[in-house]
C-alpha cells in the first residue's frame, strides 16, 4: 500500500443527513458490524434513526453525536480493510472522540456511550432559546474575540469564539444577547458577512460547563489508552500522544474553542501528505480548502467517494 503520510480528519455535529451510512451498510459487513455494535451498546436502534429518520429525531443533540460517530467508525474499518491507515487524526468538535477511537485511545462502544451522554448534558446545559452561536467572515479572529469580549462586558452575559475554522471564519457562542451584541460590533468591525446558526444550543463556551463536569465524569469511568498516532487536540491546536493528554483535551474542548485552522497547520507540519475526510459530508474538505489551498483533500461516505479515495491514495503523486 501507499507510503504517502495520510490524515483522517472526523466531521462533527451539523454533518449528519438522513440515510448516511446506508450505502457502507449494505456494502460492507464491517460497516453493518459497527452499527449493530452501536446499537448495542446504547440499547435503542440508534442505526435506524440515522438510517430512516425522521430528521428531528436525528437533529436532538444526543442522537446526532453517537450517529456522526458511529458512521465515521464505519467509514474508518471500511478504509483499514482496504488497508489505508492514518499517520495522524483530528476531529472537529465531536469528531475529535472519532479520532481517538481510530487511535485506539477508547474502545468504540465507550465512546459511543460517552458521547450520548454528552450530547444530552451538553442539550440541557442551557435552555431552549437563551443562547445562539453565529459565524462570522472575513474578519481577523482577533478582532472577532475583541468584540465578544466588549459585548460580554456590556451586556454581562457570555459570549466568546467557538471555533477558529478559517483564517476567515470564526464562528462565536454565548447567550442570545450577548451574540446579538457581538453580531452588531463585528458588522462595525467590517464582518463581510454574519451568518446566525441554527443550533440547539451554545456549544464550546462557558455556558457549557455543567456539560464539561459531566464529561469529566463519564471519562473518569473509563480507561483510556495512549493514541497509536498523534491526535490533534481542539482546545490547543497541538498534537497529543499520551492518554492523559487526550482524556483532558476532550473535557476541556466542551467549553474551549475549536481551533481547528491550528489542528490543520500542525498537521501539514507534521508533513501530511494527504488528508482524508472520514464520515458524513464534505465539511471538512471545504474548510481545509479555505486554510490552505495546496492541500489535497478526499472524503469518504459511501462506496463511490471510497473508491475515488482509495484511487487518490495509491496514486504515485503526491
Amino acid at each position: 500500500m501507499t507510503t504517502k503520510k495520510i490524515a483522517f480528519l472526523f466531521p462533527g455535529q451539523g454533518s449528519q443527513a438522513v440515510g448516511m451510512g446506508r450505502i457502507l451498510a449494505e456494502r460492507y459487513p464491517v460497516a453493518a458490524q459497527t452499527f449493530a455494535e452501536a446499537d448495542e451498546a446504547l440499547g435503542l436502534s440508534l442505526s435506524r434513526i440515522f438510517f430512516d429518520g425522521p430528521e428531528e429525531e436525528l437533529r436532538l443533540t444526543e442522537n446526532t453525536q453517537p450517529a456522526i460517530l458511529a458512521v465515521s467508525i464505519a467509514a474508518w474499518r471500511v478504509l483499514a480493510e482496504h488497508d489505508v491507515h492514518p499517520a495522524f487524526a483530528a476531529g472537529h468538535s465531536l469528531g475529535e472522540w472519532s479520532a481517538h477511537v481510530a487511535a485506539g485511545t477508547l474502545s468504540f462502544a465507550d465512546a459511543v456511550r460517552a458521547v450520548k451522554a454528552r450530547g444530552r448534558a451538553m442539550q440541557a446545559a442551557v435552555p431552549a432559546g437563551q443562547g445562539a452561536m453565529a459565524a462570522v467572515l472575513s474578519l481577523a479572529a482577533d478582532q472577532v474575540a475583541e468584540a465578544c469580549a466588549e459585548a460580554a462586558a456590556e451586556t454581562g452575559l457570555p459570549v466568546s469564539p467557538a471555533n477558529f475554522n478559517t483564517p476567515d471564519q470564526t464562528v462565536i457562542s454565548g447567550a442570545a444577547a450577548a451574540v446579538e451584541k457581538a453580531v452588531e460590533l463585528v458588522k462595525g468591525r467590517g464582518a463581510r458577512k454574519v451568518v446566525m446558526l441554527a443550533v440547539s444550543a451554545p456549544f464550546h463556551c462557558a455556558l457549557m460547563q455543567p456539560a464539561q463536569e459531566e464529561v469529566a465524569r463519564v471519562l473518569s469511568g473509563l480507561t483510556l489508552a495512549d493514541p497509536s498516532i498523534p491526535v490533534a487536540a481542539n482546545v490547543s491546536g497541538t498534537l497529543v500522544t499520551t492518554a492523559d493528554a487526550a482524556k483532558q483535551a476532550l473535557i476541556d474542548q466542551v467549553t474551549g474553542a475549536v481551533r481547528w485552522s491550528e489542528c490543520a497547520q500542525a498537521l501539514i507540519a507534521s508533513g501530511t501528505e494527504l488528508f482524508v475526510e472520514v464520515g458524513p459530508g464534505r465539511v471538512l474538505t471545504g474548510l481545509l480548502r479555505q486554510i490552505d489551498r495546496s492541500q489535497k483533500c478526499v472524503n469518504v461516505e459511501d462506496v463511490v467517494s471510497l473508491e475515488k479515495t482509495l484511487a487518490e491514495v495509491n496514486s504515485t503523486s503526491v
